[in-house]
């Protein structure tokens, strides 16, 4: 794997460790929601390096999935990629909504955000190591 591809992928567990931190606080949903979007972000932004697919300056998730999709179909739930993809701005500046439509994310919408993020991190982070394990096996002694 790629030093870089590894980079990405240790940002996007340290979002992850810091949605998960936060997860309960009640007064910090947008904070996990942001921290859940950047985890995501990052994640597809590691398999973009690593296969060389090009350095795209944007936080769409669903552009960078649409790059990643082919090598690894790992979303099935794309409204929660939409979701998720709706509170980046949002998250980061006062708006008269809040984060969603509906306003701030509750509880129960954070906990899905997180718990999105973190099988999207962890079934891409998988699957770059046994991409890896594929590409580089292990060298076999002679006797």
């Amino acid at each position: 794997m790629k030093t870089i591809t590894r980079e990405w992928l240790s940002r996007a567990a340290e979002d992850l460790a810091a949605a998960q931190a936060l997860l309960l606080r009640a007064d910090l949903t947008n904070v996990v929601a942001f921290h859940a979007q950047q985890t995501v972000e990052k994640t597809l932004k590691a398999v973009i390096e690593e296969y060389d697919l090009g350095m795209i300056r944007t936080h769409s998730l669903t552009r960078l999935y649409e790059l990643v999709r082919p090598h690894h179909p790992v979303i099935a739930d794309m409204d929660m990629l939409d979701r998720l993809e709706s509170v980046y701005v949002e998250a980061r500046y006062p708006g008269d909504l809040g984060l969603l439509p509906t306003g701030r994310p509750t509880l129960e919408e954070t906990t899905e955000f997180y718990n999105f993020a973190r099988d999207v991190f962890e079934r891409l982070s998988a699957n770059l190591e046994d991409t890896e394990a594929d590409t580089n096996p292990e060298p076999t002694r002679e006797e």
